[in-house]
């Protein structure tokens, strides 16, 4: 069962639980700081890929913004791209309660609710295919097996000539000591910060439960998936072969930290 729609006015909620759309940014934007944390180069990992939006298929596109949250990609790509039109998907109320009440009467964006692991998700949409699909670290929760299934559906969602973009934890099992380097790094980064005052996930979380309009659906979205799973995060190289046996006809990086890549698949 899928839920689809756009708001249509400038809050969300009812009577005490009514939100302002500049308040549900406010919610978003705490969500960029905590990902922030875990990511201090979010974003540029989302100009780049928005650079690559823009130079394979245009100022105007339509986007699929996959496993949207909170819809950080969509904010980026309606900001840079006004012309642009999205529709975010994801299973998460909690985040999806945020991304309807930050964009409530942008008729641009529209979201969905949906299993990106039932084969039939992709009949749930309000288009048939999209110029750029578009996710970042968000479905590295998922195995191999079925990654590469998704990969292969999402096939079908690009058009021709389309771009999918997916930028997420893609280690290289043949350097470990440079992992373990950079990950003692980063670690150390993240504690000073955290001593600092920044809100890591479970901080974030214990918020949005004590927030009267999110309790229920925080309380539900733990219901559905527990605790922060983590799936296989294959390598790039696992990535790219699984994104051309899909169908695509070029896959390659076109961006990288020490642990995380942009991986584009050319339709």
């Amino acid at each position: 069962m899928a839920d689809t729609g756009t708001g249509t006015t400038g809050t969300a909620g009812t009577g005490a639980g009514a939100r302002t759309a500049a308040e549900w940014r406010g919610w978003q934007e705490s969500w960029d700081r905590q990902q922030e944390w875990y990511l201090p180069d979010r974003e540029e990992r989302f100009r780049i890929m928005l650079d690559m939006v823009e130079a394979t298929v245009g100022p105007a596109p339509r986007v699929l913004d996959l496993a949207c949250g909170t819809g950080s990609i969509t904010a980026r790509v309606v900001n840079r791209f006004p012309g642009a039109v999205c529709t975010g998907v994801d299973l998460d109320p909690a985040l999806l309660t945020i991304a309807r009440g930050t964009f409530a009467g942008d008729e641009r964006v529209s979201f969905v609710t949906a299993d990106l692991t039932d084969p039939g998700w992709p009949g749930l949409l309000p288009y048939a295919t999209y110029d750029a699909v578009l996710t970042a670290t968000a479905l590295h929760w998922i195995p191999e097996e079925p990654l590469a299934a998704l990969y292969g559906r999402l096939a079908g969602v690009v058009g021709a000539g389309g771009v999918l973009m997916n930028a997420d934890h893609m280690p290289d099992p043949a350097t470990p000591r440079i992992n373990e380097a950079e990950r003692v790094h980063r670690l150390g980064a993240m504690e000073r910060a955290r001593a600092a005052g920044a809100v890591d996930w479970p901080g974030w979380w214990e918020l949005a439960r004590r927030d009267p309009v999110l309790a229920g659906p925080a309380e539900e979205r733990f219901r559905i998936f527990g605790e922060h799973e983590e799936g296989d995060a294959p390598s790039l190289e696992w990535h790219v072969r699984a994104l051309r046996a899909a169908g695509f006809g070029e896959a390659r990086a076109v961006w990288a930290s020490p642990s995380d890549s942009l991986v584009l698949a050319l339709k």
